[in-house]
């Protein structure tokens, strides 16, 4: 949870004689860390909180989300919103104990709501960052593959799903048989030193793995099975049949937006804050559709 202390001065008008400087009240606004976000006519970012029953919220008008999910090469987006009449920050209370998921999310404001405070502020900065990362989900932690392109095919290894682009999928090939990060344990059948990952060859027989399609010719040879007691034929050093691959299988990229907001120099009535962490948006928020992508690598 994240919690913002504002420090409120009323200063009383008071007879000259008087030595009383004024009351200082001080407000905890207990709100998590993540917010959320609704785009109906504009896009919206909001957090809200029960007991008591409060809200954080800006518009964006200037932006969508599919915007601010439109990185660069470098995979980062980052912008500056002006806080204004068309831009409001505002600070709500209500009467209410709890208040609806969705509060944000109608066209039409809901009538159960009871408004207790607005205050707003048309002055400040957002400064929205997004950075993105991508994973292959291939049983190799990402920052062990960082070591450029093993099998030539365009795709770094990190979002390769196939290391060795022989179309049997890198976590299939068990690069990490019990999953604690260290790699020397992985599979290497023909014992050549080189893991399977890795190994174009996999049985040592002298035909690549990729090659080894003798019953289906479909890019997948761990489906060609000439003898079933031994397993698959590019595990089978006895078989050295070759069906020529044709190409290489659909990767499957996982994506992770992580979208962050910073707001400064607002000022809310007699509450005034030069720089609010707002927080992370919540991944739920990402529309599925951007949470992969799909790719086939030239064939070579």
């Amino acid at each position: 949870m994240r919690k913002l202390f504002f420090v409120l001065i009323t200063f009383v008008l008071l007879p000259m004689n008087s030595c009383d400087d004024g009351d200082v009240i001080t407000f905890e606004l207990d709100f998590d860390d993540t917010f959320e976000a609704c785009e109906t006519d504009v896009l919206v970012f909001y957090k809200t909180k029960s007991d008591p029953s409060e809200s954080l919220s800006i518009t964006i008008s200037t932006l969508t989300l599919e915007d601010i999910l439109n990185v660069d090469e470098s995979g980062v987006f980052e912008a500056t919103v002006t806080i204004g009449t068309s831009n409001p920050f505002n600070y709500r209370t209500y009467n209410n104990t709890t208040l609806p998921s969705n509060l944000f999310c109608n066209a039409i404001p809901n009538s159960e709501v009871k408004l207790k405070e607005d205050i707003v502020s048309t002055s400040g900065t957002a400064t929205i960052k997004t950075v993105l990362t991508e994973d292959d989900n291939d049983g190799v932690a990402a920052e062990l593959e960082f070591d450029g392109d093993t099998d030539g095919d365009g795709l770094p290894n990190y979002i390769d799903a196939d290391d060795d682009g022989d179309n049997i999928l890198t976590k299939d090939e068990d690069p990490d048989p019990n999953g604690d990060g260290d790699l020397s344990d992985a599979l290497d059948t023909d014992g050549d030193g080189i893991p399977n990952y890795l190994d174009d060859d996999d049985d040592g027989d002298g035909v690549k793995t990729r090659d080894e399609e003798n019953d289906s010719p479909d890019n997948n040879p761990a489906n060609d099975i000439t003898n079933s007691e031994v397993g698959a034929d590019y595990l089978n050093p006895d078989v050295s049949t070759t069906v020529a691959a044709t190409g290489y299988r659909e990767h499957t990229i996982l994506r992770t937006f992580t979208v962050t907001m910073v707001i400064t120099d607002i000022d809310l009535t007699l509450i005034s804050l030069d720089a609010l962490n707002f927080g992370t948006l919540n991944a739920s928020e990402i529309p599925t559709s951007e949470k992969s992508r799909k790719v086939t690598p030239d064939f070579n």
